[in-house]
């Protein structure tokens, strides 16, 4: 799966310990979600569309050749 977490995050100049900080999950957690490595759960993805007032499908999009 395909995310803009990063630029997101980067849009408020905030660091991944602030992000994670808000999603209530762990710095470690934002850095596998951005590289790729790990795909959030649906209620994270849903907090995180709050969070960024986007819809899920505006941040995280399924990678058809993963």
């Amino acid at each position: 799966m395909r995310n803009r977490l990063k630029v997101l995050r980067a849009e408020r100049n905030w660091t991944q310990a602030k992000l994670a900080e808000e999603l209530q999950v762990s710095r470690q957690t934002i850095n596998a979600i951005e590289k790729g490595k790990f795909d959030p759960s649906l209620p994270l993805a849903f907090k995180t569309a709050r969070l960024f007032g986007m819809a899920i499908e505006e941040i995280f999009q399924f990678d058809e050749e993963a």
